[in-house]
């Protein structure tokens, strides 16, 4: 009798054990769970912060020049086109320079 009794008080323990054992469990992988999610975070926006330095510091200049077409019959210029040019400034914000070259003219055309 006293065997019974003494396995029966350990069966209705095991319970108790069982579910200390899964919050256990269960607290360290939130706790490691949360602290992967900080370190995705973190890297996501160095990316990010990289990817947008990249973008600030596109030379986005241009240059291109005109062009003209001479009258074959007649004394002058049938048609022509006009030239036109951007120089992109530096952001305010950017810490980098540039080290893109300043875009170089072609020359004229004919």
């Amino acid at each position: 009798m006293k065997i019974s009794k003494s396995l029966r008080k350990n069966r209705s323990r095991s319970g108790f054990i069982i579910s200390l054992e899964l919050i256990l469990i269960s607290s360290i992988l939130v706790i490691g769970l949360i602290t992967g999610l900080v370190a995705v975070r973190d890297a996501v926006v160095t990316e990010l912060g990289d990817v947008a330095s990249a973008i600030g510091q596109t030379n986005q200049s241009y240059y291109y020049t005109g062009t003209s077409a001479e009258n074959p019959f007649d004394v002058g210029i049938r048609a022509y086109t006009r030239g036109a040019a951007y120089v992109d400034q530096v952001d305010y914000d950017s810490s980098e320079i540039s080290i893109f070259d300043a875009p170089v003219s072609e020359g004229p055309r004919r």
